[in-house]
């Protein structure tokens, strides 16, 4: 009877073991991200994407070009603007990361708040003041807060990415969604832009720098730029109204999960000692290293392949639509690298994604191209694209895991890690777009010039294909120093489950004594 009684009594135990893993398996189904939440997730990317690439591909020419100010002039604008657009990322990062827990969370409460004032700020960057002397003042003014209010948006949309679901396929895909939608965001940023401004665009044969709009020299030819300038301020009130709606969606459709909190220490850390954690992270330096070199490659022609379009390709009735079928390509192919990096890993998807790109631009920058050929390179290029938006954003969290795995004692640096991998891109793409609107200058560029000189030409050559297929070469052999391969992620993966399992047993332990007593 005794025997009996022992065994019913282990077997007992043993069910009610078996149902409380039942009942965790359930719960953690339970809180499995929604497609209707990855969806709503992913949207809240695309205002810094729509806005980025209008300001990335048309903000030098339109400065150039529409306002009419001098190449020395803008390149301070997009150099300072760039620098201070990186300084102002890791700082709201670490704020961030010190805020406290809301009814809506921790990080939606900064969307909420700044989207109204970012959008104001960007209008009145493609706004031109009546104003002679103090243009410069006026666009970097609005240029820098609109940089500072984007990252007040975009910081604690990225650390986002933690707090949606602790299940890293969860992360995953919500990533491959966000990073659909966000190459979707740059499709629609040029395709407002680009054809909105596109057949509006002018040129003249003598620069109309010093001849006010009012003046009666070349009439038409002031009515034309009037007009482009009218159509610069129609894209950008069509963008805000873009950039409002999906805040509101993300708003909406999206909350943060307060469970994912639970490996973050509740100790507070200060800025410099967090900063000190993240950057002593040797696989963080050696994927941002990597990265940044790449990211430059592409900065490089995104701020220079409109010019190189429009002047030196003489296509001047068809660049907008060339940039749009870069942006259409990559769209279309973030599925594909989504895909390629599951199946043979991330590192893999970097070399042959990112270098995807240097044959064509090969063939841009030596062979005299046809409108056809173009559109080829244009499709090429936008498959690299998509490689290089998604790759970083999608190996971030592995990074971030494997911290968390080697510092469990001071977790909760996920702002940190986000914002200055953007820092340093930005650092480097400020330097790097001061440094060539400052070549052009030096090169000749004349404002709204229907033709430019060759040295013109050939520096916008070296700016858009020998400087990107250099940088690209040197980011792709630094990439090889980063140590988390698709082995150690999945030991990371296992590693962290274990803990969080862990932790729920300790949790259930703890219910359980507690009910007894």
């Amino acid at each position: 009877m005794e025997k009996q009684s022992e065994s019913s009594s282990c077997a007992g135990l043993l069910g009610e073991k078996e149902q409380v893993k039942i009942q965790g398996e359930k719960q953690r189904g339970k809180h499995k991200l929604s497609v209707c939440s990855k969806i709503c997730y992913a949207i809240g990317g695309a205002p810094y994407q729509i806005t980025g690439c209008a300001l990335g591909f048309f903000l030098q020419m339109y400065l150039l070009d529409v306002v009419q100010m001098s190449p020395f002039n803008a390149s301070i604008i997009l150099f300072t603007g760039r620098i201070w657009d990186a300084i102002t990322d890791p700082l709201v990062g670490f704020f961030v990361s010190k805020s406290s827990w809301t009814p809506l969370g921790r990080l939606l409460p900064w969307v909420m708040l700044s989207t109204p004032f970012a959008v104001i700020c960007y209008f009145l960057i493609w706004f031109v003041p009546e104003i002679s002397n103090g243009q410069l003042v006026w666009y970097l003014t609005f240029y820098c807060l609109f940089q500072t209010l984007v990252t007040c948006f975009h910081v604690p949309y990225s650390a986002l990415t933690m707090f949606i679901s602790k299940e890293q396929s969860d992360r995953d895909s919500a990533t491959g969604y966000r990073m659909t939608v966000e190459v979707l965001g740059t499709v629609l940023g040029t395709a407002i832009q680009g054809q909105i401004v596109g057949p509006a665009d002018t040129c003249v044969t003598h620069s109309l720098q010093n001849t006010p709009l009012n003046s009666t020299e070349a009439p038409e030819q002031h009515v034309s730029l009037a007009s482009t300038r009218v159509a610069y301020m129609i894209a950008a009130g069509v963008i805000c109204a873009i950039y409002i709606l999906c805040a509101v969606i993300l708003s909406l459709g999206v909350r943060e999960k307060r469970d994912s909190y639970e490996l973050m220490s509740e100790q507070s850390v200060s800025f410099w000692q967090g900063l000190k954690l993240v950057m002593s992270h040797r696989p963080y330096i050696k994927l941002i290293t990597g990265f940044l070199f790449t990211s430059l490659a592409f900065m490089l022609l995104e701020g220079n392949f409109a010019l190189f379009l429009k002047y030196t390709l003489q296509l001047r009735n068809d660049y907008q639509n060339v940039l749009l079928v870069i942006m259409i390509s990559a769209t279309l192919t973030v599925p594909f690298w989504q895909w390629f990096l599951t199946r043979f890993g991330k590192k893999t998807a970097v070399y042959f994604g990112i270098s995807s790109v240097i044959p064509f631009l090969v063939l841009a920058g030596l062979v005299k191209i046809n409108l056809i050929v173009t559109y080829v390179v244009a499709v090429a290029a936008g498959l690299s694209v998509a490689a290089a938006y998604l790759l970083p954003w999608s190996m971030l969290p592995d990074v971030i895991d494997d911290f968390i795995l080697n510092n469990q004692e001071s977790p909760g640096h996920e702002a940190i890690f986000f914002s200055f991998y953007v820092f340093f891109t930005k650092f480097a793409s400020g330097v790097s777009l001061g440094i060539s609107t400052l070549s052009l200058d030096f090169a000749g560029y004349q404002a709204l010039s229907c033709y430019q000189s060759e040295e013109v030409n050939v520096t916008l050559r070296l700016l858009v294909c020998a400087a990107p297929i250099l940088l690209i070469l040197v980011g792709l052999l630094l990439f090889k120093l980063y140590p988390i391969d698709e082995e150690k992620r999945k030991e990371n993966k296992k590693a962290l489950q274990l803990i969080r399992e862990n932790d729920r047993d300790s949790d259930s332990d703890s219910m359980e004594l507690a009910s007894n007593l």
